[in-house]
């Protein structure tokens, strides 16, 4: 809950960055809560520390290209399940009940990962056109 709480506290400041502190004075959580959301949030890639000149603390700010580099990380949930169907379709083969099962599981996540790859490398070319010049 906490680390939902401090991502939308980074997505709506007006800062642009805040530190620990500010975040356990603005949400009314601990330092520990905190320390909990970084540690959930920089490995996916929504936010990101950042030096601040003239502060020794920390600095986090919500991460420019955060959702599509979201969902390029999904791809590889993707190719995870993939594969898994694959090795269900090995075990259980190929013409039983459960391997046409797992070959429609197989196919939907090799779908998704064929079109969602070019749908995020189109999202990136539309966003860098329409916001060129643009500062983060």
């Amino acid at each position: 809950m906490a680390g939902a709480r401090f991502e939308l506290a980074l997505l709506y400041t007006r800062q642009e960055s805040m530190t620990a502190a500010d975040h356990c004075a603005q949400l009314s959580i601990s330092s520990g809560a905190v320390s909990t959301a970084v540690k959930q949030l920089i490995p996916l890639g929504l936010i990101e520390r950042v030096p601040a000149p003239g502060s020794r603390r920390d600095h986090y700010r919500f991460r420019a290209g955060a959702w599509a580099g979201l969902m390029s990380q999904q791809n590889a949930m993707l190719a995870t399940m993939g594969a898994a169907a694959q090795e269900g379709i090995d075990a259980a083969g190929e013409d039983s009940i459960a391997g046409r099962r797992l070959h429609e599981m197989k196919d939907f996540y090799a779908y998704m990962t064929e079109q969602s790859i070019p749908l995020i490398d189109s999202w990136r070319e539309h966003y860098a056109a329409k916001h060129a010049g643009t500062p983060r």
